[in-house]
C-alpha cells in the first residue's frame, strides 16, 4: 500500500518571531511533523517567512547605511537567504525528532523559485509591508528609486511589496523526485522566490507570494493525497470573533465558495487559506484539505479535529 502523500502548511505560529523563538518553535513543530511520518504520510512542507524575511531585509538595509561599499539586497535575495534559514531549523529539528522515534528518514529543503506574471495587477497596488520604519526624507529616497512606500501614523514609513499570483513552481521536479523517493522534503519557503522569467533566465522580482497561495499549487501539481493548512485557530469558524460564532467541521468546495460570496471569511488571515484549498481541491478533487492548529493535527489526521474541506 502507497503512503498518503500529504502537504503541510506551516504558519508563523509553528516558526515564531524571532531567532530565539524559532529555535524553540521548531522543536515543538517537528513532533506535529513527526506524528504524521508516523502515521506513514510522505510529507512536503512548506512554510510561512514573513518575520524572518522582514528580519533579513531590515539587517541588509541597516548594513548598507553603515557600510556603503555594500549594497542593498533586493526582495529575491532576502527571500531565497529567509528559505535557507528557515529550512535549516526545520530540517534539522524534524531529523533530531525523527532519530529519537527509531525513524532514519533524510530531510532536505530545496532553494525553489516561482514564476510570476510582470504584468499582475498586483505590481500595480502593492501591500505587502516590509522592512523598517524609515523617515520622510529615507522614504522619499526608496520612491526615487521607484519603490512604492507607505505611511503608518505616528510610525513612520515603511516600504511596500506586490504579492503577486504564483505561475510555476521552477523547481517541481526536483521537488517530486525526493517526494517521490520518500524523503520529507522542505519547499517553497516563505512562498517561493518571486522571479519572472525573461527568455533563458529567471530575474528576481520585488515581491512577495502568499504562503497560502503557494502550498495550494504545490498539494495540486504534486496531486497530494491531503494539503493540511497549520494556522492559529483549531478550525475554521462561522461568524468569526462574534459571539455566536460556530465551528465548522466540513464544508464542500461549493460551500466554501458560497461563504466567501456572503464575505465569511477575513482577507489576509481565513480567507487566503480557504482560497488555496479551494484551488487545490480543483486540481485534485478526490484530495482532501485540512485547516487547523499545531496543537490539534494528530486528532485532525484521524478525523477528530480541524475543519476538512472536500470537493
Amino acid at each position: 500500500m502507497s503512503k498518503k502523500k500529504v502537504v503541510v502548511s506551516l504558519g508563523h505560529e509553528s516558526l515564531g518571531y524571532t531567532t530565539l523563538e524559532q529555535w524553540d518553535a521548531v522543536k515543538i513543530t517537528a513532533r506535529a511533523l513527526a506524528d504524521l511520518v508516523e502515521a506513514d504520510c510522505q510529507l512536503t512542507i512548506t512554510h510561512s517567512n514573513g518575520p524572518q524575511v522582514s528580519m533579513i531585509h531590515k539587517a541588509m538595509t541597516e548594513l548598507r547605511r553603515v557600510y556603503t561599499d555594500y549594497t542593498p539586497a533586493p526582495m529575491c535575495v532576502c527571500s531565497a537567504m529567509s528559505q535557507g534559514y528557515v529550512g535549516y531549523d526545520i530540517q534539522n529539528a524534524l531529523r533530531a525528532e525523527l532519530l529519537n522515534r527509531g525513524i532514519s528518514k533524510p530531510v532536505s529543503t530545496i532553494l525553489t523559485q516561482v514564476t510570476v506574471d510582470p504584468y499582475d495587477e498586483a505590481f500595480y497596488e502593492p501591500t505587502k509591508k516590509i522592512g523598517r520604519y524609515m523617515s520622510k526624507e529615507d522614504a522619499d529616497i526608496e520612491v526615487s528609486k521607484g519603490n512604492y512606500v507607505q505611511e503608518t501614523p505616528g510610525k513612520g514609513f515603511r516600504r511596500v511589496v506586490a504579492a503577486p499570483k504564483p505561475i510555476d513552481i521552477v523547481e517541481i521536479e526536483a521537488i517530486r523526485t525526493l517526494a517521490g523517493a520518500d524523503q520529507v522534503v522542505i519547499a517553497c519557503g516563505g512562498g517561493g522566490i518571486p522571479v519572472i522569467e525573461q527568455k533563458h533566465a529567471l530575474k528576481g522580482a520585488s515581491a512577495v507570494i502568499e504562503k497560502d497561495a503557494i502550498a495550494g499549487k504545490l498539494a495540486a501539481d504534486l496531486k497530494a493525497d491531503e494539503l493540511i493548512i497549520l494556522t492559529n485557530v483549531d478550525c475554521v469558524y462561522r461568524h468569526f470573533g462574534r459571539q455566536d460564532q460556530t465551528p465548522i467541521t466540513h464544508m464542500t468546495v461549493a460551500e466554501a465558495e458560497a461563504a466567501m460570496a456572503e464575505g465569511e471569511f477575513e482577507a489576509g488571515t481565513m480567507l487566503p487559506k480557504i482560497e488555496a484549498a479551494i484551488h487545490y481541491l480543483q486540481k485534485v478533487p478526490d484530495g482532501r484539505a485540512r485547516i487547523t492548529s499545531m496543537k490539534c493535527v494528530k486528532n485532525a489526521i484521524r478525523d477528530k479535529a480541524g475543519t476538512m474541506i472536500t470537493a
